[in-house]
């Protein structure tokens, strides 16, 4: 049994934090290095959570509060959410709800930060959002790109696979034209390339359900 001196608490307190303030993230497993007990970190870091220091992301994942207030100053904090989107439930990209509303596909605001996951579906929530993942085929894990803004990485769909997503989670439910047209989505906007960028995506997916769907949202009869 270890039983931590406060001095000794307040001495790991402070490594930790210096250590971490300049990390988009972190994991007790990035602590190694300080030659700390895991005990004691353990401790240590669920006191610096309860003073609001560091903040949890998800179990064992944490960022600390003075690069959050980093990143608020230099307007990066939208773009962290992004990333950090895929980093607590990788592998994954930002698609569904969120991206189609990013591109006027969708009118209303979306309350959570949608992305599609080769892992089983998950829900996770911390003090920034609320986190959905649906999981796919493997196969059907494509159709997303990275970009880079600052120091942060961002996986997200292409507009045309956020669609495909989007439509594949609802197939079942979509059952003819007026179900179709009760989605209300914004398709002026898809370019001839989009939309055959969606019919490559159906095409691989194979279903009938989902050509017909293509049917409903765009006309002529999909070919």
């Amino acid at each position: 049994m270890y039983i931590m001196r406060n001095k000794d608490l307040k001495s790991a307190n402070e490594t930790i934090l210096s250590l971490v303030e300049n990390l988009p993230y972190f994991e007790i497993e990035n602590l190694r290095t300080l030659k700390i007990n895991t005990n004691y970190l353990r401790i240590a870091l669920s006191r610096l959570s309860k003073k609001g220091e560091i903040i949890r992301l998800k179990k064992g994942v944490y960022v600390s509060k003075g690069f959050i207030e980093k990143t608020k100053a230099e307007s990066n904090f939208s773009v962290f959410l992004e990333f950090l989107a895929s980093k607590i439930y990788p592998p994954s990209y930002l698609s569904l709800d969120y991206v189609l509303y990013e591109n006027n596909i969708l009118t209303e605001i979306p309350q959570n930060f949608t992305s599609i996951a080769k892992n089983k579906t998950a829900t996770i929530t911390n003090q920034f959002g609320i986190f959905i993942y649906h999981k796919i085929k493997d196969k059907l894990f494509l159709g997303f790109g990275t970009k880079r803004s600052g120091d942060f990485l961002i996986f997200k769909a292409t507009k045309a696979k956020a669609l495909f997503d989007f439509l594949y989670l609802r197939k079942n439910i979509i059952l003819n034209k007026d179900m179709a047209k009760e989605l209300r989505l914004n398709l002026e906007s898809f370019t001839t390339k989009e939309k055959k960028e969606l019919k490559e995506y159906i095409d691989l997916e194979g279903s009938k359900k989902l050509r017909e769907i293509y049917y409903f949202l765009f006309k002529p009869r999909y070919s």
